[in-house]
């Protein structure tokens, strides 16, 4: 008997492009066919970006699902996933399409199929409102990692916003997934250096150097010893930016036109400073992408504000796992835990 269709209305909590993508994320992991409504109805441009057609179509691709209203403007898909496919595949998202939020999207799907996966993909690696490449591989990989996930990745090109052009290597072994629960943070941070990356294409040499001074000195005076490396690129896009990172809790900051090399990686540091002084565990972002890790294969961790993506994506997960998420608030911080039922 075929699996009933699920219902979402891409309207609710956060209403933005991550319900789409844990969506059809979780319906390729549960087989579980899923119809979404009112797509990203509260945006000034409403309905499917460019992006979210490239990782849904990429998804269906490696899944052999099949779909409807999977394309630019869309408000509405049906998604139909098949079995998940190991091998090669490659995608080109295009301009500086996120290749992160794409890699998020495919990931608990590619946990899950059926051989090893390569992935290679080209886009943008270091773009505004998503996760840069480097946060993608020094915070969130090494906690998937304590799920049991066996992910390694390669950044072979970065690629800046508008040209794009980044080229990401992703090695998937699929295996099951266990609990992770993560130990308090806070206490042992001011005794271990936190670790960076400062880079730019095209630029003068300088601006790399000065983004990775002012985030070493606002570090510094908040108690903190750095070691920021630094890339000084040639590349097809021109910009800039600065990722920091100590355990399960990172910052980044992009350069644009108009903002000083030294805002950069002030704005980078302080940030990293909040997180690394609250006891949280996770950094609020990282606590919103591995709610369909805890769903999945259950466990906890801390973070010192619950967002409203990540309440979304608890909503959104429950249509398709039987796991209890439970928030609970604890001196000032709040415990996200899973409880899979039997």
């Amino acid at each position: 008997m075929a699996n009933s269709m699920i219902e979402i209305d891409g309207s609710f909590g956060e209403g933005g492009g991550q319900i789409v993508r844990t969506a059809v994320s979780l319906s390729a992991v549960t087989a579980k066919p899923v119809h979404i409504t009112k797509i990203r109805q509260g945006r000034p441009k409403p309905g499917l970006a460019a992006q979210h057609a490239h990782a849904i179509a990429a998804l269906a691709g490696i899944c052999s699902a099949k779909t409807s209203g999977v394309e630019p403007g869309s408000s509405e898909i049906i998604f139909v996933p098949g079995e998940i496919r190991g091998g090669s595949h490659g995608v080109e998202i295009g301009t500086a399409g996120s290749v992160t939020l794409l890699m998020q999207c495919l990931l608990p799907a590619l946990l899950r199929a059926d051989g090893p996966v390569s992935l290679r993909v080209q886009g943008g690696t270091d773009v505004q409102w998503s996760p840069t490449i480097d946060y993608f591989r020094r915070v969130f990989l090494p906690a998937l990692a304590s799920f049991g996930a066996d992910v390694r990745l390669d950044l072979l090109q970065r690629g800046y916003y508008p040209r794009g052009q980044g080229i990401v290597h992703l090695e998937v072994v699929p295996r099951e997934l266990k609990a992770s629960h993560f130990l308090e943070g806070g206490r042992e941070a001011a005794q271990l250096a936190v670790q960076g990356i400062s880079h730019s294409s095209n630029l003068p040499l300088h601006v790399t150097a000065r983004q990775a001074g002012a985030a070493a000195k606002k570090l510094l005076e908040a108690g903190y010893g750095a070691e920021i490396a630094q890339e000084v690129l040639k590349l097809p896009s021109t910009g800039s930016g600065i990722t920091l990172w100590h355990r399960g809790k990172g910052a980044s900051c992009l350069g644009e036109r108009g903002l000083a090399a030294e805002k950069v990686g002030r704005r980078a540091a302080i940030e990293l400073i909040d997180e690394l002084k609250s006891r949280a565990s996770l950094d609020v972002h990282l606590g919103d992408q591995l709610i369909p890790y805890l769903a999945l294969a259950g466990g906890s961790y801390t973070v010192q504000e619950v967002s409203l993506h990540a309440k979304t994506n608890i909503w959104t997960a429950g249509h398709f796992l039987d796991a209890e998420i439970a928030i609970i608030e604890e001196n000032g911080i709040f415990r996200i835990e899973s409880i899979l039922r039997d």
